[in-house]
């Protein structure tokens, strides 16, 4: 029973690793949200402000290392590891219960921003019981294969169904869907739209002539924000980035010393190109 147990539980570790690794990727990398983001998610209450960044990179890190340790290496000390590691979470969301309870646990990176409660403790301390068993019945990726059976799948959906239960996460996301604002009011840190803008071609086609790779000034308008570069010849190049969707709409102008447009902005956008 124990190595079925074992075999249900590793891809659900793997995944949930995986899962927070990459959401406190994105939370780290997001310096818009900057340290607002992270002074309210446990990983980051706990050291000085200037190092919260880091500490949520290396928390993600070290999430990747455990996964890559007992699937791809198949390391005993990976499992070892994995267990201690929950079980120090578990440690730490009591501590922070106690000391700061106005702050999430930070798990899932923003979406984890709820204060912890009972419930995320005891998800920590499941996690940290599942670990337990893989190390326990050594079980690894060859495992995984010859130990597929119902019996893996009922442990499987049992233990989906209590961290699914334990976790305030899905409340959260739920409440989000339900009431998502519209574009126009949806907040949109500037350091993400920058972001974006970085990664779009209109930056690309035009960043030879810049001056600057940071922006003089910046500003927002309904679902645009704007962007303004000095650019060569006394020029500025305004870039505007639409807030809404996974490869938004860029456009550029560059404007001259006198004020117009010398390549002008899409008719679409009813706002002016200058300061």
């Amino acid at each position: 029973m124990l190595v079925t147990a074992a075999v249900a539980a590793l891809p659900i570790l793997t995944l949930l690793l995986i899962m927070g690794g990459v959401a406190k990727l994105f939370t780290a990398g997001d310096d818009g949200g900057g340290q607002d983001t992270l002074s309210r998610l446990g990983p980051a209450v706990l050291v000085p402000e200037r190092f919260r960044k880091a500490a949520m990179l290396a928390c993600a890190v070290g999430e990747f290392a455990l996964v890559a340790g007992q699937l791809a290496a198949d390391l005993v000390v990976a499992r070892l590891l994995t267990v201690a590691f929950f079980a120090i979470s578990t440690y730490v969301l009591w501590d922070l219960r106690r000391r700061r309870p106005d702050v999430g646990c930070g798990c899932f990176g923003e979406v984890s921003s709820t204060p912890v409660g009972l419930r995320s403790v005891a998800r920590t301390a499941v996690l940290t019981g599942m670990a337990v068993a893989v190390a326990a019945a050594d079980v690894g990726v060859a495992d995984l294969v010859a130990g597929v059976s119902w019996t893996a799948a009922a442990w499987a959906a049992g233990y989906l169904a209590l961290l699914l239960a334990l976790s305030p996460e899905v409340e959260e996301i739920m409440s989000r869907l339900r009431h998502r604002a519209p574009c126009e009011e949806r907040p949109v840190p500037p350091g993400r739209a920058l972001a974006r803008l970085k990664a779009s071609t209109a930056w690309r086609t035009h960043a030879a002539v810049l001056e600057s790779g940071e922006p003089d000034d910046s500003w927002r308008e309904l679902c645009w924000r704007f962007f303004v570069f000095p650019g060569q010849g006394g020029a500025d190049v305004v870039f505007a980035v639409h807030l809404s969707g996974r490869r938004p709409t860029v456009r550029v102008a560059v404007v001259g010393q006198d004020g117009n447009p010398i390549e002008p902005l899409a008719e679409s956008i009813a706002v002016s190109a200058t300061r």
